[in-house]
Parts: structure tokens; C-alpha cells; sequence
């Protein structure tokens, strides 16, 4: 496993995304409404930036700002829209009204995904128990990375647990 630390950029556009590969970017995330923490872009945007760039690009999976994930059906019809224009990666991460990981909503989206790689977004910071959900989420194919700020409230308030983030190993 690689040391390295992989330099990922939020993107909106494409020029973002030029800009962000220009300036050294190892991967975007993907996204619109950053007042929402991120939702879902436009196919037509994810067409524009995968022929505007080449680096990794993970596109968010997100409809309605929170963590609940709402129409599944409808996420599965945009996941599918998704990669038909061209997004191999994605990011989604979503969670039930007790803070557990929603597994019936994240199962639908990871067979649409099909073995395509995808990060577990900020949800683990809103969780119950983020040690239950790593278990929960443990053997879901494609699952590589877990985008965390420690805590709900942010870098400041979740740094303890960020630095123990740090030292695991093997896993995401």
C-alpha cells in the first residue's frame, strides 16, 4: 500500500477541474451545491470534465443536502446516468434516522456501481457508532476510501480522532 497522500480537489466545472489537474491534482470530487455539502451534477458536466481531463474524477451520489438517502430508485436511474456519461467513481455515504449506515440504500447503489470504486462520504462523521459502520461496510465491493473530518463539526473538533484514523492500516 502506497504511503503516498492523494491530492483530491473539489470540483464544480470544468474549469475547476483544469485547473485543479494544472495545479497537481491527483483526483477530483465531483459535485454541485457546496451550500449542501455536495450533491449530484449533471451527467452533461461529468461528460464535459472526463473529456476535459485525466485524472481520476469521483463523481458524488447525493440528491437532497443530508445524510438520509432518500428515492433510492431515483439514485440508481442517476448512478446509471452517471456512468453512462462516462464516471467511473463515485462518493455517497448514507444514513437512517438512528445515525446507522443506511445498508439498504448503500447496497441498491453498489450493485448499480458494479464494482466501481467509491468513498463513503462525511456520513461516518454523523454516525452512531463509526466503528459499526466500518464493520457494516467492511466487504462492500469498490469501497476504497472514507472522506472524514473526524467529527460532525469539523477538522477542528474530530482531530483526536483524525490522528487515530491515521494509524489504522489495511483498511480504507
Amino acid at each position: 500500500m502506497s504511503k503516498r497522500a492523494v491530492l483530491e480537489v473539489i470540483a464544480l466545472d470544468v474549469e475547476d477541474a483544469v485547473a485543479a489537474q494544472a495545479g497537481g491534482a491527483d483526483r477530483l470530487e465531483l459535485v454541485t451545491d457546496m451550500a449542501a455539502d455536495g450533491l449530484t451534477p449533471s451527467a452533461a458536466t461529468v461528460a464535459a470534465i472526463r473529456a476535459a481531463v485525466d485524472i481520476d474524477v469521483r463523481v458524488m451520489l447525493r440528491l437532497a443536502d443530508g445524510f438520509a438517502a432518500g428515492d433510492v430508485e431515483r439514485l440508481t436511474r442517476v448512478a446509471d446516468e452517471m456512468r453512462e456519461a462516462g464516471a467511473t467513481q463515485f462518493v455517497l455515504g448514507f444514513l437512517d434516522a438512528e445515525g446507522d449506515v443506511d445498508l439498504g440504500a448503500v447496497e441498491r447503489i453498489a450493485e448499480v456501481l458494479d464494482g466501481c470504486r467509491w468513498t463513503f462520504h462525511r456520513a461516518i462523521d454523523r454516525a452512531a457508532n463509526r466503528d459499526a459502520l466500518r464493520k457494516q461496510l467492511a466487504d462492500f465491493p469498490g469501497l476504497d476510501t472514507y472522506l472524514t473530518a473526524g467529527a460532525a463539526g469539523g477538522v477542528d473538533d474530530g482531530l483526536t480522532v483524525l490522528l487515530a484514523e491515521a494509524r489504522r492500516r489495511g483498511e480504507p
